[in-house]
């Protein structure tokens, strides 16, 4: 059995359920400390956050991820113990394969493989895990970035290893992430009588036109990396529940997904001068739940794309599309950022895998990557 795979099912077999971490970074530490790596533990509330650093000098590359997992869902539905790790069929079973104990352990594997063929190597080698990415992320990732920039430390280059291949090992990687912005309308109106509109004002009605506009509206083109913006409505609510009562309110819920093209406060502007040209009475509650991030092609990006060309033959595409990740938080103190994983299919589904066929070669991306950056 390879190491990466003996690694990722001992971390699989740890019930790390958000934001526990379930001793699945002081294995890692047992790994690191002993390449000489300084590892530290930094706790937050509920959440357990691991940097460890070997080297003082620039460029530091650090590898980034999270041991949290998603809830199982119903257990039963599972083939096997979601924690308990199952070869069948060419491919390995339980929470966390995917998403993302698998590229954890390939990191960690990896940097071994280097540091000991290479223990010249230039630069410095990090890791930044945390047990808070599938939860709030409050307390994880944000809080360690904002002890390493408070003291001052540069990162040059990080790779996150979110799950972003999509067909095969190594199609895709993320350059980039859109940020997500989330509010909640509430159109004020006057309760009353449906048969007496007159002496009532009804708030879905006077909402529509706006709503329209908003659904209508052209927010921004995109750009090189990016889709155009996105406006969506997820909740509306009005009413009381019965059929003869106009509601005193309605409550909408809508969120953004936006890339670099636009700005938090240029699309807030525009909701507002939208909603305002209708006339009607309105709150609105802003949630800024991630600003978007971007590392146009560069050394990272170009070093990860060529240890793929490498290892696997693919000629790997640039993509900024899917959810939001904790780059978001990384970009802040970091100028390349870039996501690359395994396939992500079957994250947060039952019965999540892996093939088997993928793990090693993941691994050997990762060590490429430092090659082609550190030597």
């Amino acid at each position: 059995m390879s190491k990466t795979l003996a690694l990722t099912e001992e971390l699989i077999a740890l019930s790390s359920v958000t934001p526990q971490d379930k001793g699945c970074q002081a294995r890692l530490i047992e790994l690191l400390a002993p390449l000489g790596f300084d590892c530290e533990t930094i706790q937050s509330g509920e959440v357990t956050n691991l940097w460890a650093r070997k080297g003082s000098a620039q460029p530091l590359l650090v590898f980034a991820g999270h041991t949290d997992v998603v809830p199982t869902g119903p257990r039963e539905q599972w083939q096997s113990d979601p924690f308990l790790p199952s070869r069948r069929d060419g491919k390995l079973y339980g929470r966390g394969a995917a998403d993302m104990k698998t590229s954890i352990a390939a990191m960690v594997v990896a940097v071994e493989e280097f540091t000991q063929a290479h223990p010249q190597h230039k630069g410095s080698i990090g890791f930044l895990i945390t047990s808070d990415e599938e939860g709030p992320a409050t307390d994880g990732t944000v809080v360690v970035c904002r002890q390493l920039k408070a003291r001052g430390e540069q990162l040059d280059y990080c790779i996150v290893g979110e799950p972003t291949s999509s067909g095969e090992l190594g199609d895709m990687i993320k350059n980039g992430r859109r940020g997500t912005m989330s509010g909640k309308l509430t159109v004020k109106g006057i309760q009353g009588h449906i048969a007496y509109p007159h002496l009532a004002k009804n708030p879905i009605h006077l909402a529509a036109p706006a709503l329209a506009d908003l659904v209508a509206e052209k927010w921004d083109e995109g750009n090189e990396y990016y889709l155009p913006t996105s406006w969506q409505m997820s909740n509306i609510h009005g009413g009381t529940g019965a059929s003869n009562v106009i509601p005193g309110e309605l409550v909408i819920d809508f969120n953004f997904r936006f890339s670099t093209a636009s700005t938090v406060e240029g699309l807030q502007q525009r909701v507002h001068a939208i909603l305002d040209s209708h006339g009607f009475e309105y709150t609105l509650a802003w949630t800024v739940g991630g600003l978007p991030f971007l590392t146009p092609r560069g050394d990272l990006s170009n070093a990860l794309a060529n240890a793929i060309k490498a290892e696997t033959g693919l000629d790997t595409e640039l993509s900024t599309t899917g959810g939001t990740s904790d780059g978001r938080f990384i970009a802040q103190i970091c100028p390349q950022v870039i996501e690359f994983g395994p396939p992500n299919g079957s994250i947060h589904k039952i019965d999540e895998h892996i093939e088997l066929r993928h793990i090693d070669p993941l691994k050997n991306i990762y060590r490429r990557t430092m090659e082609n950056l550190l030597l």
